[in-house]
């Protein structure tokens, strides 16, 4: 039995519904389902009245739903008092980037943060967006840093998370530039001569936000899909070497515009094919019963404040 067999279990407990716990739990509504039958499988009885909805507890159901609360709270207690024995890491604020984040937005915004905050250690782990997530709500980090566009919402419940906003970045079309400066391949493209595209792997957060991009376009937009990857700087080194046009963030690209190494896709005056996204911060809000990290709780109120005054 795994403990976020429990945590999917409470969430169902207290939401009624499979597909809500599914978002809320970042898994899809398939995986969440298995996990439960898991749980079930492993009681040796069945906890939800699925003859019902919104969905039910079974007597059995219930019990385990109280008990489970004592054991989370317990195991997030013992938690606590371990990493209190970790003296030596208890002044680091650890945060958690999805990767393209981590290559570029972080790096100059830990430079700002140093001068205007003052010091502060830190760790980065660097995931993908939804392992990302899913270690803000695992509890493994004091911070989440990501993305956010109305149209890819990240599904985390306001009433557990708290969020400030840290800036902007712009996501839109780049080619290699020629020995002119001019672009090596020009969008729109042309029916039976399609442009070749640089796309993110499936499921990759930027890959929705530019497919979105594409989607929405005030003209038809022909690109032949030659290369993919989930990373932005993997696309950006494939776009250098000129094999084709990618979408990227302005901060994955702003030392090789300036260098005229990669310039804009887009003729001039061609609009609708950039869309701007927030950088946001996340953190659990700190409970009563656990404490919250000192340098970290200083770090959120000061980014709270920052937010507020811009």
């Amino acid at each position: 039995m795994e403990t976020k067999w429990l945590e999917d279990f409470v969430s169902l407990a207290e939401t009624r519904s499979f597909s809500r716990s599914a978002q809320l739990r970042h898994i899809t509504q398939p995986a969440f389902s298995r996990r439960i039958q898991s749980l079930e499988a492993w009681a040796g009885t069945d906890l939800v009245d699925r003859s019902s909805y919104p969905t039910r507890l079974t007597p059995a159901g219930q019990t385990l739903y109280d008990q489970s609360l004592e054991m989370l709270q317990a195991l997030q207690t013992t938690r606590a008092m371990l990493r209190g024995h970790a003296t030596a890491g208890h002044d680091v604020i650890e945060f958690a980037v999805p990767h393209t984040l981590a290559f570029t937005f972080f790096p100059a915004w830990m430079s700002s943060l140093r001068e205007s905050f003052g010091p502060i250690k830190s760790r980065l782990i660097a995931l993908n967006v939804h392992d990302a997530v899913m270690r803000l709500v695992e509890g493994g980090c004091d911070v989440l840093i990501a993305y956010h566009h109305a149209s890819q919402p990240l599904q985390l419940d306001p009433d557990r998370y708290e969020m400030v906003r840290l800036g902007q970045e712009m996501l839109a079309p780049y080619v290699k530039a020629d020995a002119d400066g001019a672009p090596l391949f020009c969008l729109p493209g042309r029916p039976g001569q399609p442009l070749p595209y640089l796309g993110y792997a499936p499921g990759a957060y930027l890959g929705r936000v530019a497919d979105l991009i594409l989607k929405d376009a005030g003209t038809a937009i022909h690109l032949d899909r030659v290369y993919e990857t989930d990373m932005a700087e993997g696309l950006k080194v494939m776009a250098l070497e000129g094999h084709g046009v990618a979408f990227l963030p302005y901060s994955a690209v702003k030392k090789e515009l300036r260098e005229r190494k990669l310039v804009k896709a887009t003729p001039p005056g061609m609009t609708g094919l950039e869309l701007l996204m927030d950088v946001r911060a996340y953190r659990g809000k700190p409970s009563t019963k656990e404490a919250s990290k000192g340098p970290a709780q200083a770090l959120w109120a000061f980014l709270e404040a920052q937010s507020a005054a811009a």
